[in-house]
C-alpha cells in the first residue's frame, strides 16, 4: 500500500492564551498543498520503520510509529513494515510528520478492515494538524484541530514555499508567545492577496512575532523574500517556512528558485484533498 502525504500551509492562525491543560486553542484556515512525502506499507513478520530523504528518528517518537500503536490501542493490526521517503521538509511548520501519521491510519484502517472514517476519532490523539490533514483541501480547523468545517476549495494561483536553513521548535514558539504576552499577528491588506483570497478572512499569523524573536534570522530572510518577490510572505504554523502567492505553478517554481539560503525551496499547486493512496510502481 502506498500512501501521499501532503504539506500544509496555514493561510491564517489566530492563536487563544494556554488552557488548564497547558494546550492552546486555536482557529486556522489551512490548505494541504502538492508536495508529498511517500509511505509504503506492507504486512511483515516484524514492525519496522525505514525513512529516506531526511534525518528523522524511526523509533518510538515518530509520529508514524505512534500513529499505528495509538490505533492497535482500539483495533488489532497485523505487524508492518513502513518505507518512508521524506520530501516535505521537517521541522518547519508544514505538517509533514502529521501528514505522515494520517497516512499510517488510513493504512491501520485498510489492514484491519475498518473504514476511513475510523481513522478520524483516532487522529486528534496524535497532533492538532492529523484530522486536517485526514480531510484535505481548504478547512478551517478550530480547538485543538479536532473540530473541521470544509470551506469552499481555493483555486487560481499557485504558492512558493521556501525553508530557511534553520529549524524552530513549536513547543518553543508558544512558550516565547506566552512569555511575550501573546502578541497578535500582523494582518495583511487584501491588496496584496490573489483575488480569491479577497474579503474573505483575516490573514495574520500569531505566532510570527514570537517565531522571530525566538530566531531573528526569520525576519530578515522574510523581509528578503519579500524585497526578491516584490510581494507579501507569509509564515506557516511556527515556522520556519514562508510561502507566497503566484499565479501559477510554473512562476512560482521559478520565485522559489530564486531564493538562497534555503533547505528546500518548492513551486505548487493547491491540492484539494488530503492523504490519498496511490498505485506504486509494482501494481
Amino acid at each position: 500500500m502506498r500512501y501521499e502525504a501532503p504539506a500544509k500551509i496555514n493561510l491564517n492562525l489566530l492563536v487563544r492564551s494556554r488552557d488548564e491543560r497547558g494546550y492552546h486553542p486555536l482557529r486556522s484556515v489551512v490548505q494541504t498543498i502538492e508536495w508529498c512525502d511517500l509511505i509504503d506499507f506492507a504486512v511483515a513478520d516484524e514492525d519496522e520503520l525505514e525513512v529516506s530523504g531526511a534525518d528523522v528518528s524511526d523509533g518510538a517518537d515518530n509520529l508514524v510509529v505512534r500513529a499505528i500503536e495509538e490505533f492497535r490501542k482500539s483495533v488489532a493490526v497485523p505487524p508492518v513494515s513502513v518505507l518512508l521517503q521524506k520530501e516535505i521538509a521537517v521541522s518547519a511548520g508544514l505538517g509533514g510528520g502529521s501528514s505522515d501519521a494520517a497516512a499510517a491510519l488510513l493504512a491501520c484502517c485498510e489492514l484491519a478492515k475498518r473504514p476511513p472514517s475510523f481513522a478520524v476519532d483516532i487522529a486528534p490523539r496524535i497532533g492538532a494538524d492529523v484530522p486536517v490533514l485526514l480531510s484535505g483541501g481548504t478547512v478551517e480547523m478550530t480547538g485543538y484541530g479536532e473540530k473541521l468545517e470544509k470551506m469552499t476549495g481555493l483555486e487560481g494561483f499557485a504558492v512558493a514555499v521556501v525553508v530557511p536553513n534553520f529549524e524552530l521548535s513549536t513547543a518553543d514558539v508558544y512558550q516565547r508567545w506566552d512569555d511575550l504576552g501573546e502578541p497578535g499577528g500582523f494582518e495583511l491588506p487584501d491588496r496584496f492577496l490573489p483575488p480569491a483570497l479577497r474579503d474573505t478572512f483575516p490573514f495574520q499569523n500569531d505566532l510570527y512575532r514570537a517565531a522571530v524573536d525566538l530566531q531573528p534570522a526569520l525576519g530578515d530572510f522574510v523581509h528578503d523574500v519579500g524585497l526578491l518577490w516584490d510581494s507579501a510572505v507569509l509564515l506557516t504554523g511556527t515556522g520556519p517556512a514562508c510561502y507566497g502567492f503566484f499565479s501559477d505553478r510554473a512562476e512560482a517554481a521559478e520565485a522559489a528558485g530564486s531564493v538562497s539560503g534555503t533547505r528546500a525551496a518548492v513551486g505548487v499547486d493547491l491540492r484539494p484533498k488530503g492523504v490519498e493512496r496511490v498505485e506504486n510502481a509494482e501494481d
